[in-house]
C-alpha cells in the first residue's frame, strides 16, 4: 500500500476510465507516468494500458485490446491489493475476466462480441459513444 496521496490528475484519470472515456484517460494518466519515478510509474502505466486496452476494444481492434489488457494486467499485479486509493485486485479480476473472454474468440468476432454486450440501443447504431458498457473494468476507490 503505498502512503502518498495521488495527485488530482490521477483521479480525473480515475473518473475518465469509469465513464469509459479512455481516450481522455490515456492523456491525462500519461502525463502523469511521464512525471512519476518508481513504484508509481510502473503503477500509472498499468493502468493506462489497461484503459487502452478497453479503447481498442471500443474501436473492435481485438488484438489491441487483448495485448493492452494483458500488459496492464501484467503491470498492476505486484500493486494488490489496494494502491493509491483504489482497489486493484479488484480492477484487475475484471480486466482478466475481460481478457479471457476476448482470448475465447477469434479476432474477426470482436464486433460481435461487443454488439452482444452492448445496451440494446447502442447495438442498434454502430457508434457505440456514449453508451454505458457494464462489462468493461471500472476502478473502485477505497477508504483509507
Amino acid at each position: 500500500m503505498n502512503s502518498t496521496v495521488p495527485p488530482e490528475e490521477f483521479w480525473q484519470g480515475v473518473e475518465q476510465f469509469n465513464r469509459q472515456d479512455f481516450y481522455a484517460c490515456h492523456d491525462t494518466l500519461e502525463a502523469l507516468w511521464m512525471e512519476a519515478s518508481e513504484p508509481d510509474k510502473r503503477f500509472y502505466q498499468g493502468v493506462l494500458q489497461t484503459a487502452v486496452g478497453c479503447y481498442h476494444l471500443g474501436n473492435l481492434n481485438w488484438r489491441g485490446a487483448v495485448i493492452l489488457l494483458g500488459e496492464g494486467i501484467k503491470r498492476l499485479r505486484d500493486y494488490q491489493p489496494t494502491y493509491e486509493g483504489i482497489d486493484v485486485t479488484q480492477l484487475l479480476e475484471q480486466s482478466a475476466e475481460l481478457l479471457q473472454a476476448l482470448q475465447a474468440i477469434e479476432p474477426e468476432q470482436v464486433g460481435e462480441f461487443v454488439k452482444e454486450r452492448s445496451p440494446h440501443e447502442a447495438s442498434q447504431d454502430s457508434n457505440l459513444s456514449g453508451a454505458r458498457l457494464d462489462y468493461l473494468p471500472r476502478i473502485q476507490r477505497v477508504e483509507t
